[in-house]
């Protein structure tokens, strides 16, 4: 795999690289796996809330009433 960075993100990869005694590589791939996880996690959330509110599985409108109340006196 190639990856092109411009020349600000280049330099201070090597900065950070040079800082942290670890090779560019292992930080573009860090970086990269972190990424993974976090997206992953989100679509994966949002498919189960998709699949929620396909099957109809909604929040009444006096649950949604009894949590903007309790969201209102805690705020203040």
């Amino acid at each position: 795999m190639t990856i092109r960075l411009d020349d600000d993100a280049k330099e201070r990869l090597k900065v950070l690289a040079d800082a942290t005694q670890r090779s560019k590589s292992f930080l573009a791939a860090e970086a990269i796996r972190a990424l993974v996880e976090t997206n992953a996690w989100q679509i994966g959330d949002i498919r189960a809330a998709l699949k929620e509110a396909d099957a109809g599985n909604f929040a009444s409108d006096k649950d949604v009433v009894a949590l903007a109340k309790k969201w209102k006196v805690n705020a203040r």
